[in-house]
């Protein structure tokens, strides 16, 4: 208390005149105030792994995940530009599952099955058969190189149908995810276009876990990534180099979304396929490479393009760290979960 001394009259007695005590309140809020600063930047954490693996560390300051998370509010049901934000337990989602109900509405399910993802497609339409519009007329679209993977063939319930699509063999998942969009645009102008209202890409390595239903119908729909719902916006992985197509400015982007599901009306979808697969091209042609391959021309196009609906994470979800915690896990991704799996859990897991 030698710092006080100066309080004590000369008898011994303690008086506190008013200018001491404004002394003592600013003394102290000094102190607050530096404890404060102290414990605000030791919150402050080194980028995660999923970042450096992305080079999204480089000269930007990562805030911490489990304080963005908690301060999120966890079940938003609107988007900032009032697109519906879907959570499928919620009363909004009932509603638009009433909304279509009544009506007579054929939806696709389109996956690409090449190479070794060929033991995917069991699981994933057995699933979708269960999960995925259940009830309603669905038509699903197999883009594969080798037809036999879809033997024994799966028994199909009332109003749904399979067909398959060949296509040339595509060895390696970096030249898949350069083709996807062109392989998707080609498909949809024939025969997708003609045959369904809505359509919806997915990977094919992904399992649904509970119902999916006409809650997500929209005319442009798009996912949250789970590892990044809630997070900030200088955590998103955008495209940053400015001789991609893809290049996002850091004034831009609202979310960031996944392209292991995303979909819409058939003519939304050709619009979207085919801006984007023009971007890769493009892109190629200059012998320029986006860091997230397709996904990063997908959320360029839909910043440009906000969608209309909003699908939260419980329809794109895998047990990681990162992945925000959702009331339901409605579609699982099967290859994201496995790469971080020991050899005893991806035979569990059947990977």
């Amino acid at each position: 208390m030698a710092l006080f001394t100066f309080c004590k009259t000369p008898t011994g007695a303690v008086r506190v005149t008013r200018l001491q005590l404004v002394l003592y309140c600013f003394l102290l809020s000094l102190i607050i105030y530096f404890l404060h600063g102290r414990k605000a930047s030791v919150g402050v954490e080194s980028p995660h792994p999923i970042f450096h693996a992305l080079g999204m560390d480089r000269g930007k300051v990562k805030t911490d995940k489990t304080g963005v998370r908690a301060a999120v509010q966890q079940t938003p049901l609107e988007t900032p530009w009032g697109a519906p934000l879907v959570w499928g337990g919620t009363r909004n989602s009932a509603w638009r599952r009433a909304k279509f109900a009544q009506r007579e509405i054929r939806t696709g399910l389109l996956a690409i099955v090449v190479g070794t993802y060929a033991k995917f497609i069991h699981r994933f339409l057995s699933s979708a058969e269960t999960y995925f519009l259940p009830g309603k007329m669905v038509t699903y679209y197999i883009l594969t190189d080798n037809p036999r993977s879809l033997d024994p063939p799966i028994q199909l319930g009332p109003g749904r149908q399979l067909k398959v699509i060949p296509v040339a063999e595509l060895p390696g998942w970096n030249r898949l995810a350069h083709r996807r969009m062109d392989l998707l645009t080609e498909a949809i102008r024939d025969p997708i276009g003609s045959e369904v209202v809505y359509i919806f890409c997915a990977d094919i390595d992904q399992e649904f876990m509970a119902p999916v239903g006409e809650e997500i119908l929209g005319n442009l729909v798009a996912t949250l990534h789970p590892e990044l719902y809630g997070m900030p916006r200088n955590a998103f992985p955008y495209e940053i180099e400015e001789s991609s197509s893809a290049c996002v400015q850091e004034d831009e982007g609202d979310y960031y979304y996944t392209s292991e599901l995303y979909g819409g009306l058939v003519s939304e979808m050709y619009k979207l396929a085919r801006a984007c697969s023009l971007l890769i091209l493009q892109d190629r042609a200059n012998g320029v490479t986006a860091r997230g391959l397709e996904e990063s021309y997908l959320n360029r196009y839909l910043i440009n393009n906000r969608p209309t609906c909003v699908l939260s994470p419980e329809y794109s979800w895998w047990d990681s760290a990162l992945s925000a915690d959702v009331p339901v896990q409605r579609l699982v991704s099967l290859g994201r979960q496995c790469e971080a799996e020991d050899k005893q859990k991806r035979k569990e897991h059947r990977c």
